[in-house]
């Protein structure tokens, strides 16, 4: 059964002292890929040696984070833009809007999160989205750009179904994580007619742990315990799951 983890921060501190045996928990379960969002220039170098350990296993993608936009947004974007003239990268990622822990620069993310997308549409690539208290005004942002091609993940959803269904209505897909195993989150409710042609998995790891490992760090290892929630939620079996949403993410992926 292979398994691909769409989003997950193996570069960052957390893995530091065990990537390998990580990445080798991770294998054992099937997951045979791992995409890698690009945050913001600190985290590169980390990122692409991980990427050139692992060649066509570990997948970085390059994009600035919302989180990250701060006074320097613009000589950051201008460091995404060198590394998307240098090399090929799968996909733009991970940008968007995130109105959580500060908004004092909502109009500089809306700006970076539209270049970005200029950007992808312009190379073919898709994005991965990050969006956290902002859901509506980042579907009405990536709308215009949508209906021009552009194609990504919206990942780490726990939206509603109006949210899932507007997004899926666009052609983006639903990045699934851990949530989907949290007993309260109503994630298998608002998924219920959200076909699987829809869905990819990730594990956002070292953050976000499924079910039995919430509090602790997360990893590649527990995608399994994600597809088997989201197996369940959809009535279907685990081998059909990971034999769908990898197809899935090979596909969006391509490039």
């Amino acid at each position: 059964m292979k398994l691909i983890d769409t989003h997950c921060h193996l570069y960052v501190e957390e893995f530091k002292n065990d990537v390998d045996a990580a990445i080798a928990r991770a294998q054992a379960q099937g997951v045979e890929q791992f995409y890698l969002p690009g945050i913001d220039s600190e985290s590169i170098p980390a990122m692409l040696a991980l990427e050139a350990g692992y060649p066509g296993v570990c997948k970085a993608m390059m994009g600035l984070h919302p989180c990250y936009v701060k006074e320097n947004y613009l000589q950051e974007l201008n460091i995404v833009q060198h590394w998307l003239e240098q090399r090929d990268f799968p996909a733009i990622g991970e940008i968007g809007l995130d109105y959580y822990w500060d908004t004092s620069f909502k109009t500089q993310q809306q700006e970076a999160f539209e270049t970005q997308m200029g950007w992808a549409l312009e190379r073919g690539l898709p994005i991965v989205i990050h969006t956290r208290n902002a859901m509506q005004e980042t579907i009405e942002m990536v709308k215009p750009f949508a209906a021009k091609g552009l194609k990504g993940i919206f990942h780490c959803f726990s939206g509603s179904y109006e949210s899932a269904k507007q997004i899926v209505d666009m052609g983006f897909l639903l990045g699934i994580g851990g949530v989907i195993t949290y007993k309260n989150a109503g994630l298998p409710k608002a998924l219920e007619q959200i076909g699987v042609e829809f869905l990819v998995l990730e594990t956002d790891a070292p953050y976000l742990s499924p079910v039995p490992y919430r509090g602790k760090r997360n990893e590649p290892a527990y995608l399994m315990h994600i597809a088997e929630a989201l197996a369940g939620a959809k009535g279907i079996t685990v081998a059909e799951l990971a034999s769908i949403t990898t197809a899935n993410a090979t596909a969006l992926f391509k490039g």
